[in-house]
């Protein structure tokens, strides 16, 4: 699926963007920006979860760390 929004703040044209889920197999993973993909997850709403768990750890690691997981 690909998301055409601007989001608030964006300004210029809107960048391509697509959905951080997809199902192989009927298994379900999300992508991240840094690079990985990660699953697999029974249902897309366990995959949602798992997303939002690795975006909240993500956010608890000092600014260095994820420049670096940014980097590779």
């Amino acid at each position: 699926m690909i998301d055409t929004n601007t989001r608030s703040g964006e300004a210029g044209p809107t960048p391509f963007r697509s959905s951080r889920y997809f199902c192989v197999g009927g298994k379900w993973y999300f992508t991240t920006r840094e690079g990985f993909d990660s699953g697999p997850f029974a249902t897309r709403e366990r995959a949602e979860v798992g997303l939002k768990r690795f975006l909240h750890v993500l956010s608890m690691l000092p600014p260095e760390p994820r420049h670096e997981m940014r980097m590779h």
